[in-house]
């Protein structure tokens, strides 16, 4: 699958050429960093093996080879072997090295730990009453190669004698019998000591972190209440483990437990410890995604609980993978190489799945911003309709046609899209063509008696309500109707629009007017002309109008618009308008 990936079929050629360029400046790092020097037969090339084997030599009891690991000056290197047992005895009472994970595997050590490039700090011990640092320091062999060894600075700092110490703890409360016997170089009721005091530092973080749980639900009365009570539940046994690992660290150095299985057992407790940070994240994605997975199903948010779903699994995924990339780093091994391999596999990925990674990007876009939700009759590009689903990678629209549209949600959120559902009212916007041959004052009959309709119709808003002469066409007189019906159901709106188009056309009717015909028609039948009684009561009107000043032109007063406030009974009685 991967060579297909790669395959020069799947890519354009300069995206093999950049994959084939990654690969020959890696290829040409790694030849840069190889040694051109032999290595080392006591593996000190680097600070964390230069520990690794002084603590194996003094496991085998060879004090001459655990001798080599120290920087010694001509004086002192015929007490090199006491000096290494002295160091020894530092470590078991109460000393402590680093974790072999944490030391530098780098021939060169930690550049940016600030104790410059041939010193490398790696623990620390009491001797007399005094506790100082232990400094690895880098040298050279013959051949140009670094050795690492304990640094002359510590060295000196060694003494020859130490006073007389009691026994440690473990070796006063264990049987003479499993103090006698050894095995790996240690006393076997060192090994046994560690694994009882592992049970018993379990056992006393269990005690606190329970109890500590019970006085904060006693005390605190959200602590009950989601998310907050998830949200401990969480924390709940990573602490305990956090705890337990904390109080075996403490009783493991405190009982004089020999440096050389508390070396082995770091290496547990440092993946122990990366796999309870790894536990603390899984557990707060697991209540964080519960938590946002029943507030999309309390809204019925199809989308969000979807994007939910996805984004839980995809961040379990990672803690996965940084996981096993953290254990098998702990462990020794070179992972360099394989995240090299990984970025390699991303790239190319990436440009294989560009459409996917589009469509994801648009889904993101689609729940963030939210523009269209399900069963929002909306308009996309071309496509009106009701949208059934938003998903990961499309969204289906079922169309009036009752035909179901798939969008990409990378197109979808490219496009124009129109949202009919959050108006909160209708446009009402007729225009009326009258006969070209209608008096000026049967024009302001009926530009006042159509203004009069809106402001006295309940359904109208009569803040946007107006009635405008708006020009004069080739075979009309255009009036503009512009208005909001209060209501956001379109089937409600065309109800109001019925009502109010038949009202209209009533007083077009009474006006004496009518509406007219489109110049190039051509009809055949005696023109009954204007009505001349209809035509004389409309201009009449206007003249009483005119006589009383109250010609509501260009605009009708605000008492005049409260008092028709509501007053055309709305459903009209027995379905008339």
């Amino acid at each position: 699958m991967i060579g297909a990936l790669l395959s020069p079929a799947l890519f354009p050629v300069t995206a093999q050429a950049q994959l084939n360029a990654i690969k020959s400046e890696s290829s040409a790092d790694t030849a840069a960093a190889e040694p051109d020097w032999p290595a080392d037969t006591l593996g000190r090339r680097t600070p964390r093996y230069a520990v690794q084997g002084f603590i194996e030599a003094i496991a085998d009891e060879d004090y001459a080879k655990a001798a080599l690991y120290l920087n010694l000056n001509r004086k002192q290197r015929k007490q090199g072997e006491q000096l290494a047992h002295t160091l020894q005895r530092l470590l078991d009472h109460g000393g402590k090295i680093n974790p072999y994970s944490l030391i530098n595997d780098s021939y060169s050590g930690n550049m940016d730990d600030n104790l410059g490039p041939d010193l490398e700090r790696v623990g620390s011990v009491s001797a007399n009453g005094e506790t100082f640092d232990l400094y690895l320091e880098k040298t050279t062999d013959k051949a140009g190669g670094p050795i690492w060894l304990f640094s002359s600075q510590t060295v000196q700092r060694i003494p020859t004698e130490i006073a007389q110490t009691e026994p440690p703890l473990a070796d006063k409360v264990m049987p003479a019998v499993l103090v006698k016997n050894k095995w790996g170089g240690v006393p076997i009721g060192h090994w046994i000591a560690m694994l009882l005091m592992a049970l018993l530092s379990y056992a006393l973080a269990w005690g606190l972190i329970h109890a500590l749980q019970f006085v904060l639900f006693i005390s605190w009365r959200r602590a009950k209440e989601e998310p907050i009570a998830g949200i401990i539940k969480a924390f709940t046994l990573p602490l305990q483990l956090y705890g337990a690992l904390w109080l075996f660290f403490q009783f493991s150095q405190r009982a004089g437990i020999s440096i050389i299985v508390r070396q082995k057992f770091s290496v547990i407790t440092v993946i122990a410890g990366l796999l309870v940070f790894l536990l603390l994240l899984w557990r707060l994605i697991d209540v964080l995604g519960r938590f946002l997975e029943r507030r999309m199903i309390r809204y019925q948010h199809q989308a969000g609980l979807s994007a939910v779903l996805f984004l839980r699994r995809g961040a379990k995924l990672a803690v996965i993978i940084f996981g096993v990339i953290g254990v098998l780093s702990t462990l020794g091994f070179d992972v360099t190489t394989g995240l090299a391999a990984l970025g390699v596999g991303g790239l190319a990925l990436a440009l294989g799945a560009q459409k996917t990674v589009e469509n994801f990007v648009g889904s993101v876009t689609l729940i963030a911003d939210q523009p269209i939700r399900v069963g929002d009759f909306c308009k996309v590009g071309d496509t009106v309709g009701t949208v059934e689903t938003i998903g990961m990678r499309s969204t289906r629209i079922r169309t009036n046609d009752r035909t179901v549209v798939t969008i990409p949600n990378g197109d979808f959120s490219s496009q124009r899209i129109e949202n009919y559902a959050h108006r909160d009212r209708i446009w009402f916007h007729p225009t009326f063509g009258v006969r070209c041959d209608t008096s000026p004052d049967q024009l302001r009959y009926l530009l006042v008696e159509l203004r009069a309709i809106l402001y006295a119709h309940p359904k109208i808003d009569p803040e946007s309500a107006r009635v405008r002469l708006v020009g004069i066409g080739d075979s009309s007189f255009n009036l503009e109707v512009f208005s909001y019906v209060l209501t956001s159901d379109f089937n409600e709106f065309l109800e109001v629009q019925e009502d109010l188009l038949l009202r209209m056309m009533d007083v077009v009717e009474a006006s004496g007017s009518g509406l007219a015909f489109p110049s190039q028609t051509i009809y055949l039948g005696r023109d009954a002309g204007k009505s001349k009684e209809k035509t004389q009561a409309a201009e009449q009107k206007v003249k009483e109008w005119r006589q009383a000043h109250d010609l509501p032109l260009p605009k009708f007063s605000p008492e005049r618009i409260q008092s028709l406030r509501n007053t055309i009974p709305y459903p009209a009685e027995n379905g008339n308008s």
